[in-house]
């Protein structure tokens, strides 16, 4: 398309641990610009690193293959909904060889950088709890809401949010990738702005740190490597309960130009 876009230019960087407790990582994450993913697989014997690692591979397929402002929320859409078919085949594979009960799964939460327009964008998705949120201004914004029984449960007022992670059943999600059911994905728009920063995270990390101990965090970091190293770090020291996982994308740069083609500049 023509007409003016923005350049926008980034710098990101990713962590990840298996903890202190889980044998297997699996967690899995991608930051390949323009789309960014968490994946937390679920399952354990069931192998969730499968269910996650398809995630990773259809959305690089997707940065690779690329979107423009009018397909974004239909790509990521559909994205999802590949990623649900290729666990579906995987299940059905175990339950003729036998295994009836088998049943893997993950969550997902993914940022796409819409930058073929005037005003460029993160649109986030996410289904089940790992979180989406936004870091400007010394502020932590929790943009996406957790799919999620004790998030229900604070939505009812029968719990208060500060107890939701120590919840014994803080691990039951309401949706996922996998099962019967496919759920469509929330959906967030978020302005790209100078020194604005995204954080994509599992909740082997949201589930172990407060939001203020990840906003004092992410404050004291100004690359994002570095902070994300230092927030799986955190969460690891926190107990490492789960698998943790974060990515940190910053926007560096915001440029104005008139092109036919969509631009997008990426710094490690």
């Amino acid at each position: 398309m023509g007409g003016a876009v923005t350049r926008v230019d980034l710098r990101y960087g990713a962590a990840t641990d298996v903890g202190l407790v889980r044998e297997v990582n699996e967690d899995a994450h991608l930051a390949a610009p323009p789309v960014f993913v968490v994946a937390d697989g679920m399952g354990g014997h069931d192998h969730g690193e499968v269910a996650s690692a398809y995630v990773v591979e259809e959305f690089a397929r997707l940065a690779e293959e690329g979107f423009d402002a009018d397909s974004a929320a239909d790509a990521v859409a559909e994205t999802l909904a590949a990623v649900h078919t290729r666990i579906d085949a995987y299940d059905a594979a175990h339950h003729a060889a036998g295994e009836l009960l088998f049943g893997s799964g993950t969550t997902a939460v993914v940022a796409v950088l819409v930058s073929d327009v005037a005003e460029p964008y993160w649109l986030l998705a996410n289904l089940g709890d790992s979180r989406g949120y936004r870091f400007a201004g010394s502020e932590l914004t929790q943009v996406t809401v957790d799919h999620s029984l004790v998030q229900e449960l604070v939505d009812d007022g029968t719990i208060d949010a500060a107890d939701a992670a120590t919840h014994p059943d803080s691990h039951i999600v309401t949706r996922a990738l996998g099962g019967p059911v496919r759920y469509r994905p929330d959906l967030f728009v978020v302005p790209a702005e100078v020194s604005g920063r995204i954080l994509l995270c599992s909740d082997g990390v949201s589930g172990m740190l407060a939001h203020d101990d990840i906003a004092r965090i992410l404050g004291e970091h100004q690359e994002p490597g570095a902070a994300a190293d230092a927030v799986v770090a955190a969460a690891v020291a926190a107990g490492g309960r789960d698998n943790a996982t974060a990515v940190i994308v910053d926007v560096v740069g915001l440029a104005r130009q008139t092109s036919s083609r969509q631009e997008t500049g990426a710094h490690p």
